[in-house]
């Protein structure tokens, strides 16, 4: 079981529109039908960020939230869901944590620092969206406590090294976090750490005992990022979220497509790739009721 591989896949982001992709999902239909395509390709999770129809941007609305996830439910009730606390630019932190606390998914992304963030033209340097993403201790230990209050296991998300020492941080206060730890290294967002052998080997290096780690490489640094991940003992996460392309260039046909690709280098590095049910087991999550 520990060298099983978990897929997740991020169906949409907070920010990639059907102008980058048309295949990115925005109805709770579209949502359904890709997480069972999805499911068909060897993904357990799949990460949400509920969209608003007009925008295709990122919405708190728990409405729209709860119609996505019912959807997804009634197509694939085998699937883990872990929804975004991120979820658009500018939000403050009480609209973001609310859907955690209203609708108890699986799991939810925990980010752990400030940062500047931008969407970035990584070949050109050219930037073209930014802003400051506040995520203070604060709002790290609130979060934490209102996931583990309500049964939802957090992703704390590492966009650079800091973010890793201040999980390890309030985790010294010894009731906030539910245990054993699960972290997503995140390489490749402008603002960030970028993808780095070394880097990811010291991060890895500094988790806890027990402790579980995926891999989310943006853009260009998602193939390099799931190559390390594979051969390191982490899981992967693919999807339109991170990069609306399959290797080769062309637009990915769904973040299904990409999980494809993800299955074959699982089968190559010896880890047979985990069933929702066995993924459950790896991330210590209880069986949905």
């Amino acid at each position: 079981m520990a060298d099983r591989l978990i897929i997740t896949a991020a169906l949409a982001g907070g920010a990639t529109t059907k102008q980058n992709n048309p295949n990115t999902p925005y109805t709770p239909e579209e949502f359904a039908e890709e997480s069972y395509r999805c499911l068909q390709e060897g993904v357990s999770v799949v990460h949400i960020h509920a969209k608003d129809p007009n925008t295709g941007m990122g919405t708190p609305d728990i409405g729209v939230i709860t119609n996505v996830i019912e959807a997804i439910r009634a197509r694939c009730p085998e699937l883990i869901i872990n929804i975004s606390t991120g979820i658009t630019m500018g939000l403050p932190a009480e609209p973001r944590i609310a859907p955690v606390v209203a609708l108890k998914p699986d799991m939810a992304s925990l980010n752990t620092n400030s940062m500047n963030f931008a969407i970035a033209d990584h070949k050109t340097g050219k930037v073209w969206i930014e802003f400051v993403y506040e995520n203070t201790f604060g709002m790290l230990e609130d979060f934490a406590r209102k996931m583990k209050a309500n049964g939802v296991k957090p992703e704390s998300e590492i966009f650079d090294p800091g973010g890793l020492y201040n999980v390890l941080l309030i985790r010294r206060q010894g009731d906030v976090f539910i245990e054993p730890l699960h972290f997503q290294f995140v390489y490749g967002v402008a603002g960030g750490m970028s993808f780095d052998p070394l880097l990811h080997l010291t991060l890895k290096g500094l988790l806890p005992e027990k402790a579980t780690y995926s891999v989310c490489g943006v853009g260009p640094y998602q193939i390099k990022g799931a190559f390390l991940a594979a051969v390191t003992g982490g899981h992967i996460r693919i999807g339109l979220e991170d990069n609306i392309r399959v290797p080769g260039g062309e637009l990915a046909k769904g973040s299904w497509e990409q999980a494809i690709w993800v299955r074959e280098l699982a089968r190559i590095a010896g880890r047979p790739v985990a069933a929702p049910d066995e993924a459950r087991q790896i991330l210590s999550l209880p069986e949905r009721k």
